[in-house]
């Protein structure tokens, strides 16, 4: 998998997203045998057949993650950087790697092989901080078989998703939304744009095309904060 996206301004977001809006990720990798639809719907009450991946992607695949960049935010020197997710209703345990941006801006991505982890995009915030924090993860592996983030369409609306930080406080949120994008039309504002308060973006490949062999959309699950942060406990 290869990729790439931005963030930040106004108070922290708005002005980088202006300038950065335009930027899209360029790739995402190699991926072997994976569920990635082509269409997409609002996540609901719960997951129903009709949103479950059902194009397979052959091994050669090439799975883009997210569709724009949002602009670099700086998060609290004070916030302690995520350390792990788990999502209790897909069965996704998985470390967080941090990715930043490469030189031409595009963004960096986790490895591709198979039980490679999520990543954070730490331009955004910290998962638990105000404004919405990114996480990144293939829908497939190289050498076949499903990436970590395989299954996002099967969560429904009120699941799960929590975010172990490094001095061992917890963040616990909760999906309230769904949808898929176009790359050339991504919806940068709506997707990374400031928030009154915590929230968490996961993003994904989606809409697998045989004819080119490449993902031409973006999945997007959203999900808010749904009480503080828990403390480590000693």
């Amino acid at each position: 998998m290869e990729s790439s996206s931005t963030r930040r301004a106004l108070p922290s977001t708005a002005v980088s997203l202006l300038v950065l809006a335009g930027l899209a990720l360029t790739g995402c990798a190699s991926a072997g045998p994976a569920a990635s639809p082509s269409t997409a719907a609002p996540v609901s009450g719960a997951a129903s057949p009709s949103a479950v991946p059902t194009t397979q992607a052959p091994s050669n695949a090439k799975s883009p993650t997210a569709a724009a960049v949002p602009g670099d935010t700086v998060p609290s020197p004070a916030a302690p950087a995520p350390l792990s997710v788990s999502i209790p209703a897909i069965g996704v345990e998985s470390p967080l790697v941090k990715l930043g941006l490469r030189p031409n801006r595009s963004l960096e991505v986790p490895a591709d092989g198979p039980g490679a982890p999520a990543g954070w995009y730490s331009g955004s915030p910290s998962p638990g901080e105000t404004g919405p924090a990114v996480l990144l993860g293939h829908v497939n592996a190289t050498g076949g078989g499903p990436g970590v983030f395989a299954d996002l369409r099967r969560l429904a609306t009120g699941a799960q998703i929590k975010v172990t930080r490094t001095d061992g406080s917890m963040a616990t949120f909760a999906v309230y939304r769904a949808a898929a994008y176009r790359k050339n039309s991504f919806p940068t504002f709506e997707v990374y744009g400031n928030t009154r308060g915590s929230e968490l973006r996961l993003i994904t490949c989606d809409g697998y095309d045989p004819a080119t062999g490449e993902f031409d959309d973006n999945y997007v699950v959203y999900a808010k904060l749904t009480g503080p942060v828990t403390a480590k406990i000693r």
